[in-house]
């Protein structure tokens, strides 16, 4: 039977990773071992100079074995990979995140850092994500098929999957487009306004970011501004 660990960064509590884990019990033996609080824009970022905590956990799922993890998303692969399941996983789920990975804003990613953790502890990585809204629809009708092409498919070390879902109405959607690249825009362009003078002269700043609504053909970021789901292969900078 096919063995797979789930992991998430917006915290083991998260509606998404629930939705996941259920979806992916269809395919095979499902772990979870997840971060115990939100760890999101973490990357690919690990634990070296302090302890890890891992302690079990009451997932409301039927037969998925669940553990909470002080560390990051990675940490969490690492883990589940090297110390909790009796041997590596063939696949890592990594989501589903709430927000878009897509675009240039892949590399701030802890969903996408996780796959790609996932890659190099010689598992198949998959990133799961759905635009930022309360509309489902489209993930949990198309996240059967979705998982169906891609639990068996294999990359290059240093690849993941990566997987996108529009937040639109399932009457919205227009489909699935596979092979996007990775669009080299970004959803929001970014500033930081200063909010609070400080001691000394010095600032405090916070990020605000403005939506950015167009992106180049062929793209995982036009896919989903087409209302699309998008399915591409992106590779580590190694």
């Amino acid at each position: 039977m096919r063995s797979i660990l789930i992991t998430n960064d917006d915290g083991i509590a998260s509606d998404g990773i629930l939705r996941l884990a259920k979806a992916a019990t269809a395919f095979g033996e499902v772990w979870v071992v997840a971060p115990e609080s939100e760890r999101s824009a973490t990357s690919h970022s690990i634990t070296l100079h302090s302890p890890i905590d891992v302690y079990p956990y009451d997932f409301p799922a039927n037969g998925v074995r669940a553990y909470a993890c002080s560390g990051t998303p990675a940490d969490c692969v690492r883990v589940g990979s090297l110390a909790i399941m009796p041997q590596k996983p063939d696949v890592v789920l990594s989501g589903i995140n709430y927000g878009y990975n897509a675009a240039s804003d892949i590399q701030y990613s802890a969903t996408a850092g996780a796959a790609f953790e996932a890659s190099f502890q010689g598992s198949l990585g998959i990133a799961v994500s759905e635009g930022a809204s309360s509309v489902h629809e489209v993930t949990d009708a198309y996240l059967p098929e979705v998982l169906e092409r891609l639990i068996c498919r294999t990359v290059r070390p240093g690849q993941i999957l990566n997987v996108n879902f529009p937040g639109c109405p399932l009457s919205e959607c227009r489909g699935i487009l596979e092979n996007r690249a990775v669009s080299v825009g970004m959803f929001y362009k970014d500033h930081y306004k200063e909010i609070e003078a400080l001691p000394g002269g010095g600032v405090r700043l916070m990020v605000e970011g403005v939506l950015i609504q167009e992106a180049e053909e062929g793209t995982d970021f036009r896919a989903i501004l087409e209302h699309y789901v998008s399915i591409g292969v992106v590779t580590n900078i190694s």
